[in-house]
């Protein structure tokens, strides 16, 4: 049987919002598996569906710029936040943007090209890493563009301009004004940041995610005691309902919980009298699937000047 730690239990019950000893529960039928658990967990009814991964621990910053029809988001990622508020790691997370706009989004040729003060992106980045003295990587690079209309930047919580945890951009086409653009896309961008869309409509959805999802609502309803017929049914339900709540044009607004977007963007288009299509979007969310192992800093102080720690 694993050794189910205390640090995965509250790892788990974080990442689920399931009780303690469940979580526990969980992971000891799973062999101490996170994933395993987690579905375990949801096949039980005992963690929410929409649990995302927003506690995720990685610091550092996303960055973003818009240009015209053009727009693009950057994360770097620091050991700690203290980095993430230093002016020099600012200054180079904000100069990348800029470069990404102009370069486009694969990141290696992003860290191939060259900055102002001279050298490489990726050199700079490794000249920073020894002047801060702490870890850094460029880690994600991604550009949304249209033909005509505006794609409309949002950065949550910033920490300087376009500079923060969240970073959204929001694509719409259209010969419409930016007067009518830029607020539509301002609200949608901003539902983007609370609501966190997994695609912009349900046949974006992730194969594996939809086959996964089928997979935990399939033992669900089998534990129902119902006919195979309507077992099936239910499942069908249950994956009609995912991808509904998952999808960003079917989501209900935040800001009135009702309206889906694809009607908030249909009303904008009515009262402008032309077509607006949100065509794409980008959601970068600072550490977003990188786990940080958690540490004990007084442990790694005694351990780096030779004295021995306490046993229990």
């Amino acid at each position: 049987m694993a050794d189910i730690t205390a640090a995965m239990v509250k790892d788990l019950r974080e990442k689920s919002g399931a009780g303690m000893m469940d979580c526990k529960k969980a992971l000891n039928e799973t062999g101490g598996d996170m994933d395993a658990a987690m579905d375990w967990l949801r096949t039980k009814g005992l963690a929410a569906a929409a649990k995302k991964s927003s506690r995720t621990a990685a610091e550092g910053l996303v960055g973003i710029a818009v240009a015209g029809t053009r727009g693009v988001a950057v994360e770097v990622n620091s050991q700690t936040d203290f980095v993430a508020k230093n002016d020099q790691f600012q200054t180079f997370v904000r100069d990348v943007t800029a470069i990404a706009l102009e370069k486009g989004d694969d990141l290696d040729t992003l860290k191939a090209a060259p900055m102002a003060q001279g050298g490489t992106v990726e050199e700079v980045l490794t000249a920073n890493i020894a002047t801060i003295g702490e870890n850094q990587v460029l880690r994600r690079v991604r550009a949304v563009s249209v033909s005509s209309g505006a794609v409309v930047p949002y950065v949550h919580n910033a920490a300087a301009p376009g500079l923060g945890k969240i970073g959204v951009l929001v694509g719409l086409e259209s010969s419409a004004g930016i007067d009518v653009l830029e607020p539509l896309g301002k609200q949608i961008a901003m539902h983007v940041a609370a609501a966190f869309p997994l695609a912009l409509d349900e046949a974006g959805l992730d194969a594996d995610v939809i086959e996964r999802e089928r997979a935990i609502a399939t033992e669900k309803a089998a534990e129902s005691g119902k006919t195979p017929e309507i077992v099936a049914r239910m499942v069908d339900g249950a994956i009609k309902k995912f991808a509904k709540e998952n999808a960003l044009l079917s989501q209900p607004i935040v800001m009135d919980g009702k309206t889906p977007v694809a009607d908030v963007v249909a009303k904008a288009a009515k009262d402008a009298g032309t077509a607006i299509r949100l065509t794409d979007y980008v959601r970068f969310q600072l550490g977003e699937g990188i786990e940080r192992e958690e540490s004990d800093f007084a442990a790694e102080v005694a351990a780096a000047s030779g004295v021995p720690q306490p046993t229990a």
